[in-house]
């Protein structure tokens, strides 16, 4: 403990903070890198005129609540005033849209990933790059703005994202981590910078639409893990915390963004590793031996920290539907008096559905809160549905929510393994779904066939894996002289516990039934969204 302490007064400790779509979470970290004190702020994104967004209110109230809660923390344990810094990371979900003017203003509101409104600007440029463009990425929001004819595109000085902007604000640099970098616009795997051709391409494509900027100018500066990415400025130390006590001057990694630092969190790298994500939306991450052989709309093209290609099936819903129904069984919990904790229900049911049918017993589940890329889906309608005589119990209608909860994603991740002959070694999963041991994981190994593993740090997810990166960038700094891969296998995970649970014959005959089950019921789904304004 004296010790700790002694890191933290010195100014040794690193901070990671990220901005995920229901919570911002800081997480410090200690001379053996693992987390020693923790912040958090619960939020929500909000749909307004049919954009699904954050204030820039929401934005900056959030980081500093989370940080006095990180503070806080800090004090209670080491009896320490948190007030300097040797690393920060910003990290935050990817993609999305912040454009503004060349005076630093907002130019429309911020448009997340969660939209699907730029159908025919991906389908456009993934036509015009033959390189898949989802409609998450930030030059799909571009080309549909200019498309729709929206007035405030000539006016654009800068294009960026979440973490992006935080940086930004904080450090007065408009640069990106290339793994975030990758989300916006494709990315040079020789150069490891944007793609010259393309934004040629891009260029030309658009002559018609009269803009006088290029897009090289107002993209953001394409940075490698490891390298500076500038200085916390004073403006930026009152940002984070309005007391005064945090000291400017720190240094910072290049901002990367969720699905990065989850390979970091999970050592997942280097080739022929994974990872899977599972929160608020749910992706898995596939380091590349070499390029597909064809363009799939169903997955996104991005690349580690580090500039290695990946193979990323992203899917928009996860467990926002799944977490209403628990909300729903917390009501009743408390209707009869009872008291538990988030985690004692959530573990009590999930622990539940351990008992159902392998195949749920007939029951059907979609988590369509908004639209669903891989499955064609513009908008969602949150769905349950069963047949008269399928097998309607708890367990079932838990395990049911839990497996479509992975849903889209098998049916992306069958492409990459079935139609592609992607080979793996290892899939590392972590995230809220994985937080109750064994059942978040048993399920994911059968719904893919391939053995999971889930570590100890599971939960602390990318906040961690930023931290990771700001350490990293620290000792770059400093001489140190290994690759981000040599980096973590060395000095972080040597000695990390890990558990692994191989897919049951069972369990992966199972999830079969029950995918088809969930492709053949898409149409219900498409009624539902037609029928339901």
């Amino acid at each position: 403990m004296e010790k700790i302490r002694s890191f933290i007064e010195n100014g040794q400790a690193k901070l990671g903070i990220e901005f995920g779509s229901t919570r911002i979470k800081a997480v410090l970290i200690g001379e053996d890198l693992m987390p020693i004190a923790m912040g958090e702020h619960s939020w929500e994104n909000r749909l307004e005129a049919g954009v699904w967004t954050y204030h820039l209110e929401d934005i900056w109230n959030g980081l500093q609540d989370c940080y006095a809660s990180l503070k806080k923390d800090v004090m209670e344990k080491y009896d320490v005033s948190l007030t300097r810094l040797a690393g920060i990371g910003i990290s935050a979900m990817m993609h999305g849209y912040m454009a503004f003017d060349k005076e630093g203003n907002l130019l429309v509101p911020f448009r997340t990933w969660r939209n699907t409104m730029t159908k025919k600007a991906s389908e456009f440029l993934t036509d015009l790059f033959q390189y898949p463009i989802p409609q998450r990425w930030s030059i799909a929001h571009l080309q549909q703005a200019i498309m729709n004819q929206e007035p405030h595109v000539k006016d654009i000085a800068h294009l960026t994202t979440l973490a992006g902007y935080v940086h930004w604000m904080l450090t007065g640099q408009k640069v990106l981590g290339v793994g975030e970098a990758s989300g916006m616009f494709p990315i040079d795997l020789q150069t490891k910078q944007f793609q010259a051709p393309m934004m040629d391409k891009f260029q030309k494509a658009n002559e018609a639409a009269g803009i006088s900027w290029k897009l090289e100018d107002i993209l953001p500066q394409v940075l490698l893990a490891g390298q500076n990415a500038g200085k916390l400025t004073m403006a930026g130390a009152l940002r984070i915390d309005p007391t005064g006590e945090l000291m400017p001057g720190c240094l910072f990694c290049p901002p990367e963004g969720d699905a990065g630092t989850g390979m970091v969190a999970t050592n997942s790298v280097a080739r022929r590793t994974g990872n899977v994500s599972a929160g608020t939306s749910v992706f898995a991450m596939v380091v590349l031996e070499k390029e597909l052989k064809k363009v799939h709309s169903e997955i996104d093209l991005v690349t580690t920290p580090a500039g290695d290609l990946v193979a990323m099936v992203h899917c928009n819903n996860c467990t926002s539907d799944l977490n209403a129904w628990v909300g729903l069984f917390r009501e009743f919990t408390k209707l009869t008096g009872q008291s538990l904790s988030d985690a004692q229900l959530y573990g009590l049911l999930y622990r539940h559905a351990l008992e159902g049918d392998t195949d749920c017993g007939g029951l059907l589940a979609y988590n369509y809160f908004s639209g669903e890329h891989v499955t064609g889906f513009a908008q969602g309608r949150p769905l349950f549905v069963r047949t008269p005589d399928a097998s309607f119990s708890l367990a079932n209608f838990m395990r049911t929510h839990l497996y479509t909860s992975l849903g889209a994603l098998k049916v992306g991740l069958d492409i990459l393994f079935d139609e592609e002959q992607v080979q793996i070694d290892t899939i590392l999963g972590h995230g809220g779904l994985f937080k109750t041991k064994q059942v978040g994981q048993s399920f994911l190994a059968g719904a893919i066939n391939t053995p999971v593993s889930v570590m100890e740090t599971a939960g602390e997810g990318g906040a961690w894996g930023i931290a990771l990166l700001a350490a990293y960038m620290s000792e770059r700094q400093n001489g140190l002289d290994l690759s981000l891969e040599a980096y973590l296998n060395q000095k972080v995970f040597a000695n990390a516990v890990c558990e692994t649970l191989s897919p049951e014959t069972r369990d992966v005959e199972g999830f079969q039934r029950f995918i088809a089950r969930y492709k053949a019921g898409l149409a219900i789904e498409h009624a539902a969204v037609e029928t339901l304004a």
